[in-house]
């Protein structure tokens, strides 16, 4: 695929990411587990702001709706500026011991340096996963949509509706740890994380704080789990099996591909040094798309 006519595609995409977000409500559908003085809400609560004030504090919204497959999404404002040491987040994960997760992380950098985009997922408490990329885009000056899809088939990352990993199901025939049981909240964060972010090298200069991160919407198009025990399965993800909607079409792998060539910088299939026992994973040597 050609560079002109992806950032064609890309902007394309990016238009109907914004335009096409259904938005639910940070205030009637999510609780504040921690520091809840750190957040507040506007435009009747589908607006919400983070902030970080020192090393210790952050916040941390979590759904009030447990669930097993679906697609989660919302708009980040990423903070600007010296972001350097501060981890703004959307994820979804399980509660308790071997827990499922799947992430979306973005770790802050100094003034003028790019800002990390980190991928990663756990399965049965097992993560080192990690996929990484340089933004495309300035992902601090306007509200970009960041979407975690999770089926029974597979997991896509999307930014801007252009998907930019899969990670597949191949537990039956391969092996490879999938979750596919255990109920996940969807949260949103922010954090200190100086001494993991950018590798450490930058540190977080605290006389710039407090340092926000905006959202705006959430979408939750899920198949929920309840309080009674069993979850629904009538949602969209739960039936992909069924539907045919088990691999990305023809135009997503090119989104896709050109995306990882261009912007990738971290594969955990490439850097022996992550790998158990040295043996290289075994879903890296099988079809992700």
């Amino acid at each position: 695929m050609k560079m002109g006519s992806s950032r064609a595609l890309l902007l394309v995409a990016v238009a109907a990411a914004v335009a096409g977000l259904a938005t639910a409500n940070f205030r009637d559908d999510c609780d504040i587990p921690w520091e809840p003085q750190n957040a507040w809400f506007s435009n009747d609560g589908n607006d919400l702001s983070l902030k970080l004030v020192t090393n210790y504090s952050g916040c941390m919204l979590r759904t009030k709706k447990q669930f097993v497959y679906g697609t989660v999404s919302t708009l980040i404002q990423l903070v600007p500026g010296n972001s350097a040491g501060t981890v703004t987040t959307y994820y979804a994960s399980s509660v308790g011991d071997n827990h499922d997760e799947i992430d979306f992380e973005f770790l802050g950098n100094e003034t003028g340096q790019p800002y990390t985009i980190h991928t990663n997922i756990y399965a049965n408490g097992v993560g080192k996963k990690e996929m990484q990329f340089k933004p495309w885009f300035d992902p601090t000056t306007g509200y970009h949509n960041y979407t975690i899809s999770w089926s029974p088939c597979m997991i896509v990352w999307y930014v801007d509706s252009v998907p930019i990993r899969v990670f597949r199901n191949y537990e039956a025939s391969n092996g490879v740890a999938f979750p596919t049981r255990r109920p996940m909240y969807a949260y949103s964060s922010i954090w200190a994380a100086e001494d993991w972010a950018q590798g450490g090298r930058v540190k977080t200069d605290w006389s710039k704080a407090p340092f926000v991160a905006n959202y705006h919407g959430i979408n939750l198009d899920i198949c929920e789990c309840y309080s009674y025990g069993g979850c629904s399965t009538s949602c969209p993800a739960a039936a992909a099996p069924y539907t045919g909607a088990c691999q990305l079409s023809y135009a997503e792998l090119g989104q896709m591909q050109w995306i990882q060539g261009t912007y990738r910088i971290y594969d955990y299939c490439i850097d022996p040094k992550n790998w158990d026992n040295g043996q290289r994973p075994v879903e890296c040597g099988l079809r992700q798309y």
